[in-house]
């Protein structure tokens, strides 16, 4: 969890698949434990979004004002519009459920120097909200069926698919929306 909201490389790793497994095998054989994991699955993703955000706070801005890089400048104040338009909170939060803009927000937060009390406050509510939904609802599915152990990949394979849909429909809308009219 601290990789992928904390280092910008994270963007790959599969945090919901990830949370969901988790809770998962806290019913199987290997046994994970259900309350260590409920503890440390929100502390690796609450600590890694505030070094995401210090990371942006320290290094951001003076990537967003080199002149060679309009295009990073003009998504940073795409992005500053949006967090307007929702609210910081209400985006920080829901920037927990899309794979990929989990990695991305918390540093450009911090680079568009949001007010890091408020970012705290709220990534801490979505950190705990995320991580402690996904593995309980693992933890659920593994106690209601026997031997869900057997059925591990399909059910990974489909929390990646829904997973990805957010993003797919964000694709589909910019290019409905970029494109020329005739």
């Amino acid at each position: 969890m601290f990789a992928e909201t904390g280092l910008l490389i994270g963007f790959f790793l599969p945090g919901d698949s990830l949370l969901f497994t988790a809770g998962l095998l806290t019913t199987t054989g290997i046994h994970l434990s259900l309350p260590l994991t409920l503890v440390f699955a929100p502390l690796g993703a609450i600590a890694g979004a505030q070094v995401g955000y210090l990371i942006g706070r320290r290094f951001g801005p003076s990537l967003l004002e080199r002149p060679g890089r309009p295009r990073l400048a003009q998504a940073a104040q795409r992005a500053r519009e949006h967090l307007e338009s929702y609210g910081v909170g209400r985006a920080v939060v829901l920037a927990r459920f899309v794979p990929g803009v989990r990695t991305v927000m918390n540093p450009l937060v911090g680079a568009l120097r949001i007010d890091a009390r408020k970012f705290t406050l709220w990534q801490v509510a979505g950190g705990v909200v995320w991580t402690v939904g996904l593995v309980l609802a693992g933890h659920l599915l593994g106690s209601q069926i026997p031997g869900v152990d057997k059925y591990l990949l399909p059910i990974i394979a489909v929390i990646i698919i829904v997973s990805l849909i957010p993003v797919g429909l964000e694709i589909l809308r910019q290019r409905r929306g970029s494109r020329p009219i005739a």
